[in-house]
């Protein structure tokens, strides 16, 4: 069999984004192991098929990275992998050093995201140089869009022989038997009914860590904006509520203390928050490819997103949503104002979404994609 290893820096990436594709290259005679932060919980979760080695770490380059390297090396050396395939900032530079250390023939960089694109001066030019040194030490790269593909040969990050993406982009595609849209309906009375939500009203919705860099201040200004000339307007925020000091303090307490604004939480049905939002909004400043932005139109919602690599190979400007300006919440203000006020136009970018979404997607062809893809770097070893 051969030997397949996953490393991300927490296992929320691992859960979220390979488990799937972890599975599928089993089924079809792969051995797989996952290496991440430790987590308990997780490890209980695992089938029986995947071999797991938890190594302590966290988000943020960090001293202890040392160890974490070291401990890696002696795992790839010891059970000889074929491929490594790793993701995540600090996951990508400890497994790409133990990776070469040890002599891994296929070291695979998916390249789900560049934290530097969102840093500014030096701390910019030290985490490029950071992900110029993943890049060079990886014998392949993946990013999982057409849009962070260029952006990384216009800047240099690796030559334009070296990288390829897998079919039409994501991580992971769409499970459209999870975001199934026949139950939205269902899924829409129960949301808005648990948050005393009235049907008529318009529901933008969020999914994400509230930072920053996911351009939640905006989307804050924004809808604080909106609400003051539509009464009949709610906002959802899913997921942690990660806050950090970047976060406008001012913005933050009028959303925890606007009654219309919901925060939910994070869950594992996240098609249920969707089928409730009458549009969803990603107003991030950096992104590998954004997927909730394709399981958004899976579920038939139109999207507004910032004009970033990734989102847009996520999405059809004016047919399946509005794209707006990176850190601008007066474009993100105008583009809400606009699907607010226009039912048919919702309507019509919801249905164009999830004809774009099933078509270009599908996780059962993604995988099978992924599967051939990883026979052909395999092969080349």
């Amino acid at each position: 069999m051969k030997k397949i290893c996953f490393v991300t820096t927490v296992s929320l990436t691992l859960r979220m984004f390979v488990l799937k594709a972890a599975e599928y290259l089993h089924l079809n005679g792969y051995d797989i192991s996952f290496i991440c932060d430790e987590d308990p919980d997780f490890a209980a979760s695992l089938p029986e098929y995947v071999h797991y080695y938890p190594i302590p770490m966290k988000r943020g380059i960090s001293l202890g990275g040392i160890a974490a390297m070291r401990k890696m090396s002696k795992i790839f050396q010891r059970e000889k992998f074929d491929l490594v395939q790793y993701s995540t900032p600090n996951a990508s530079l400890y497994a790409s050093i133990a990776a070469k250390r040890a002599h891994v023939p296929v070291r695979l960089y998916c390249q789900w995201g560049m934290a530097y694109v969102g840093f500014s001066g030096l701390k910019r030019k030290i985490f490029k140089q950071i992900e110029k040194t993943v890049c060079r030490l990886s014998t392949w790269i993946e990013p999982d869009s057409f849009g962070n593909l260029r952006f990384s040969h216009d800047e240099g990050l690796y030559p334009s022989e070296k990288g390829s993406v897998v079919w039409n982009g994501s991580a992971c595609g769409v499970d459209l038997g999870k975001f199934d849209y026949t139950q939205k309906a269902t899924w829409r009375n129960t949301i808005r009914e648990k948050y005393n939500i009235p049907e008529d009203a318009v529901v933008f919705g969020f999914v994400g860590r509230v930072t920053r860099d996911k351009g939640i201040n905006e989307l804050f200004a924004a809808s604080k904006r909106l609400f003051s000339v539509n009464e009949n307007t709610y906002l959802m925020v899913v997921g942690n509520n990660e806050i950090t000091a970047a976060v406008s303090t001012e913005l933050y307490h009028w959303a925890k203390n606007e009654p219309r604004v919901f925060f939910c939480g994070s869950t594992n049905y996240v098609e249920q928050y969707l089928s409730a939002m009458d549009v969803y909004i990603l107003p991030s400043y950096r992104e590998g490819f954004g997927m909730v932005v394709v399981e958004a139109e899976a579920m038939g919602v139109p999207v507004i997103i910032t004009d970033i690599p990734g989102p847009t190979d996520a999405m059809i400007p004016n047919v399946t949503g509005i794209t707006v300006q990176k850190g601008d919440d007066d474009t993100l203000y105008r583009a809400m104002h606009i699907l607010m006020g226009d039912q048919k136009l919702r309507l019509d970018m919801g249905a164009n979404g999830r004809s774009f979404a099933t078509e270009r997607f599908d996780q059962r062809i993604l995988l099978k994609e992924l599967l051939l893809d990883r026979e052909k770097l395999l092969s080349c070893k």
